[in-house]
């Protein structure tokens, strides 16, 4: 197949760019374009496809963004795992700008976004209790605590509807929760994955302190992508490495996600 890969990577706010060279793949879904063309390339043996989930011109709003035509584009060059990494900001004081942390946990506060591919003839109920893959959770830690980074372990991240920011009470509210994490594009795309049957991981770059956790003006566009691009390169550095120590073959529940579940269609 053109452009088949294994791994995919979905980049976040002002990550756009992740191989020197590849091969652009144009690719249709039952669901639409998705955000972008899909770059692929091979990095340390494995054959990567790369997709930025705004656009490249970061055209798509949190909740605009083709999500459904990503995971499917993606499934249909060959991919079964995906790293995710994106900007968050922090709903406690321990976690200041430049802290990398890889969530647990994930809490859907959205409410317009198509979430589900099975939608039409027959319903289909697909486990969700631990959101992400827990060896490519093991994987990113490992690799960032091998980079010199001091990785959160685990952690709630909330998915706000967005693209507006936080009012203080609702990030107080958040944070009364004991969620950890607030972020705008982690919800659909993780469910989506997990109706896929592929292992999804974020990692996930604090940017921010929530308006309501500390004192100040509040969370601005041009704070989250300063702090983003001072770290961006570092990011993409540690993606290479996540990805060079990821297994070949998945042993984890992800692959078993649709076991025992009759589907009203093939996936690619």
């Amino acid at each position: 197949m053109t452009g088949a890969a294994s791994i995919g990577v979905i980049g976040g706010s002002g990550f756009y760019e992740l191989l020197n060279r590849g091969e652009e793949v144009t690719v249709d879904t039952p669901f639409g374009r998705p955000s972008d063309v899909i770059v692929t390339g091979d990095v340390a043996g494995r054959r990567v496809a790369f997709l930025p989930r705004h656009g490249r011109d970061h055209r798509f709003p949190p909740h605009k963004i083709p999500y459904r035509a990503n995971l499917w584009a993606l499934r249909s060059l060959g991919v079964r795992q995906v790293l995710a990494p994106s900007a968050v900001g922090s709903l406690t004081l321990a976690y200041a700008p430049g802290t990398l942390a890889i969530p647990d946990q994930l809490v859907d506060r959205t409410r317009s976004r198509q979430q589900t591919y099975y939608e039409v003839d027959r319903a289909v109920h697909v486990s969700f209790a631990d959101p992400y893959c827990p060896v490519g959770r093991v994987h990113a830690i490992a690799a960032g605590r091998a980079a010199g980074w001091a990785p959160v372990e685990s952690g709630t991240i909330v998915v706000i509807e967005g693209p507006r920011f936080s009012t203080r009470a609702e990030s107080q509210w958040y944070a009364a929760q004991g969620w950890t994490l607030v972020g705008m594009t982690g919800h659909p795309e993780a469910v989506l994955a997990r109706e896929l049957a592929l292992c999804y991981t974020t990692i996930a770059l604090v940017t921010d302190t929530d308006a309501g956790v500390a004192e100040g003006e509040g969370v601005t566009q041009e704070e989250v992508f300063a702090e983003f691009g001072r770290n961006v390169g570092r990011l993409r550095d540690l993606v290479l490495a996540i990805v060079a120590t990821l297994p070949e073959q998945r042993d984890c529940p992800c692959p078993n996600a649709l076991d025992g579940i009759p589907l009203p269609f093939e996936l690619p």
